[in-house]
């Protein structure tokens, strides 16, 4: 796809005039980075940092059964889900496989927002469609409606608390509420994906300009900077937070990457993938299947994806996700490994890093946890 053909945010010329690094990332021209990556990083897990997420797909389900349609469509149990509250929860194929991992809001009592990953957004936007044959509800997308801007950091409450009355401290981890912010109609939502406290701010593209600068002028004194894509991914991993096409894929059922939880198995009425998915929890409970795992360099030499995991000469897992951590200070790693490989300071494992078996200590996820 040639940079001609790239979809643009609302906030691209601003990217630009920052000095930002563009990347082509799931058919959108995206900000890599706009200076150091580490700062960036650092910025959030100490101050606060402001992201673009305005690539997300955002998939709106109203009507009166939209209830039953996504409870019928995904594997959780989203009709429990009160006004106000999110949820996350993932969209699996009739074989178990997983589609996309997604967060739903419901944002009045029957109307839903489904937010899935922007690779994935039209399939999401396709299977929800086709589901929905049947149902007294509608699927509209709505990936043009919204721009989408975060703020995330411990210092990310008292920034945007300067630029709304909006009731912060009793909007809850995985809530949503209507308000304004800098003047601006927004949808204020407390999930994240950096392991940081921090907020999404949900507003339309004519306001994505004005509030940036906004966001940007009251986190000044408190070291709030820009931030791109390549810091999310360093902050996620931290975290301990899967990927999808990394640590997610059609490839594995939510058991096999050790998120069975979100199949709710006791919701009403059956729904897509049900059977496989009951299959793949009666094989994780007889026979457990790889686990994901976190490793810790004892070198300096970086894993990447599909790097396989070794101990004893045999290959025991394989790297999906890998990256220096800023704050540990040493290389890290998730990978699914065999069950007899996976507890924490398990001793021989390595990495084989362009043929040479690097060591690694195995170690519980996450990797890195906010002090409350």
């Amino acid at each position: 796809m040639s940079s001609t053909e790239l979809r643009r945010t609302a906030l691209d010329a601003t990217h630009r005039a920052l000095g930002a690094t563009m990347t082509d990332f799931a058919g959108w021209d995206m900000p890599l980075r706009y200076g150091s990556e580490r700062e960036e990083h650092v910025a959030v897990r100490t101050r606060a940092g402001l992201f673009d997420l305005s690539h997300m797909g955002e998939i709106t389900v109203t009507g009166p059964q939209a209830a039953e349609l996504l409870n019928f469509a995904l594997v959780g149990n989203i009709g429990t889900v009160k006004p106000g509250r999110a949820r996350y929860t993932m969209i699996c194929r009739e074989d178990g496989g997983i589609l996309d991992d997604l967060i739903v809001y419901r944002l009045e009592e029957a109307e839903y927002m489904v937010v899935a990953n922007a690779s994935n957004a039209q399939v999401v936007l396709d299977a929800l469609t086709e589901r929905a044959a049947g149902f007294d509800a509608e699927v509209r997308d709505d990936r043009d409606a919204y721009a989408l801007l975060a703020v995330q950091g411990p210092e990310s409450p008292g920034i945007l608390a300067s630029l709304t009355d909006a009731d912060l401290d009793g909007l809850k981890y995985y809530a949503g509420l209507p308000g304004t912010v800098a003047g601006v109609p927004a949808l204020i939502a407390r999930t994240g994906y950096t392991g940081e406290d921090g907020f999404e701010l949900f507003v339309k593209p004519e306001h994505a300009v004005g509030l940036w600068q906004a966001l940007t002028g009251a986190g000044e004194a408190a070291g709030l900077i820009p931030c791109g894509l390549s810091c999310r991914d360093t902050l996620r991993l931290e975290a301990g937070m899967p990927l999808y096409g990394n640590e997610l894929s059609t490839a594995l059922t939510p058991f096999d990457a050790g998120l069975g939880r979100v199949v709710k198995f006791e919701k009403e009425g059956d729904f897509v993938g049900r059977a496989a998915l009951t299959e793949a929890a009666e094989r994780a409970a007889s026979r457990p299947p790889r686990v994901l795992v976190g490793l810790v360099a004892e070198g300096r030499r970086v894993p990447r994806s599909g790097y396989r995991v070794v101990a004893g000469g045999e290959v025991i897992g394989e790297v999906t996700s890998g990256a220096p951590s800023p704050t540990l200070g040493k290389p890290i790693a998730m990978a699914y490994v065999d069950p007899a490989h996976a507890a924490p300071g398990t001793e021989g494992v390595g990495v084989d890093i362009r043929g040479s078996h690097e060591p690694y200590e195995v170690v519980a996820l996450p990797f890195y946890k906010r002090q409350k």
